[in-house]
This record gives structure tokens, sequence and C-alpha cells, in this order.
């Protein structure tokens, strides 16, 4: 999969308001809190069956209710359209929580 353009990159992004750039990097990443440590787990484990799904896996860091999101494609060396999707499925899970 190819790496976004500037144009592309710059679109993308503004479909994801939640979603910032790191700096040094070609990656986005999104700090969510819930809560507490069952809900992020939960959260967890329905992006991990879809990274799966989509063989294209984030870097995580989970502690107690809080999971820190980064997202890049490492073959293309920064963003693509995986990423972007990921990117907009997360938010959704994000959104409505496991129960």
């Amino acid at each position: 999969m190819p790496k976004l353009s500037e144009a592309a990159r710059k679109k993308a992004l503004k479909q994801l308001p939640l979603w910032r750039e790191v700096p040094g990097r070609d990656v986005i990443a999104r700090k969510i809190e819930f809560r507490d440590f069952n809900e992020a787990f939960g959260f967890m484990s329905r992006v991990a069956l879809l990274a799966e799904r989509m063989d294209h896996h984030p870097e995580w860091m989970n502690v107690y209710k809080t999971v820190d999101v980064r997202l890049t494609t490492h073959d293309a060396g920064g963003l693509t359209e995986n990423d972007i999707k990921m990117a907009k499925a997360i938010d959704g899970y994000a959104k409505y929580p496991s129960p």
C-alpha cells in the first residue's frame, strides 16, 4: 500500500479530529480514556480482532483505563489508507465501548 500524498494526508486528517500527528514521525496518535480497565481491555480486544482481519497492527500502550494508540504503516514508511481506515474504526469502537 502506498504512502499517502501530502494532499491526501491533510484531507484524511480533517476527518479525524481526535487524532494528532507525532513530531518527527509519520504517525498519527490518539489517547483514549475509558471508565475502567475492563472497558479499556474490551476496546483493545475489538481493535486486535480488526487488526488481524486487516493484517495491520497498531502501536499501543495500556495503563489501567487509558489506551494510547499510534498508527503508521511500517512497510510504506508512513501513513497509508490502512491507517486512516483503522483510525476511523477505532473512533467508532471508542464511542461505543464494549458492555
